[in-house]
C-alpha cells in the first residue's frame, strides 16, 4: 500500500500553442518539503490537451525538435471529426500519445531521475492560463506488506 504523504498543485500559464515547460525545480521543491526518503512522486496534469513528459532539458533545441516531430506526425488540420466541435483534435491526440502523468521514484528525499532527465509540462492547445498540475507524493507502508 502506498499512502499519500502530500498532494500539492502547481499552476502555470503558457505562451504558445505548442510548448514544453520545465517544471523539475517546482516538483523537486515539493518532494523536499514532503520529507519522504523513499517513495513515489506522481505528476499529473488535469487537462485533456496537455501532458507530462520526462526527457532531456539540457539542450533547448530538443524541446523544439519534439514539438516539430509531433506536429509533423499529427498535423493541426487533418479533417479530424472532433474539429467540428472545438477545432483542437490534434491537441487532444498529442496529449493522449504523450500521457497526462509520469511517476518518478524518490530516493533519499530526491527525485530519482537520470543525469539528463527533467520533467516537462507539454502544452498542446495554448496559450492558456491556470494550467493545473497535481503532484502526489506517496511512501511505502511496510505494515501492509506482510
Amino acid at each position: 500500500m502506498f499512502p499519500i504523504k502530500m498532494q500539492k498543485e502547481i499552476i502555470i500559464s503558457t505562451k504558445a500553442h505548442n510548448e514544453l515547460i520545465d517544471i523539475t525545480k517546482e516538483v523537486e521543491k515539493i518532494v523536499s518539503e514532503s520529507k519522504v526518503k523513499q517513495g513515489l512522486c506522481n505528476v499529473f496534469v488535469t487537462h485533456a490537451t496537455a501532458a507530462i513528459l520526462i526527457n532531456e532539458n539540457y539542450d533547448p533545441n530538443l524541446r523544439d525538435d519534439i514539438i516539430k516531430a509531433l506536429n509533423q506526425t499529427i498535423p493541426e488540420r487533418n479533417n479530424y471529426k472532433h474539429d467540428k466541435i472545438d477545432n483542437n483534435a490534434a491537441s487532444h491526440i498529442k496529449a493522449a500519445i504523450i500521457s497526462p502523468s509520469e511517476t518518478i521514484p524518490i530516493k533519499d528525499n530526491k527525485l530519482y531521475l537520470g543525469t539528463w532527465q527533467s520533467i516537462a509540462f507539454c502544452e498542446f492547445d495554448g496559450p492558456r492560463s491556470n494550467r493545473k498540475i497535481i503532484i502526489t507524493i506517496t511512501t511505502v507502508s511496510y505494515t501492509h506488506l506482510r
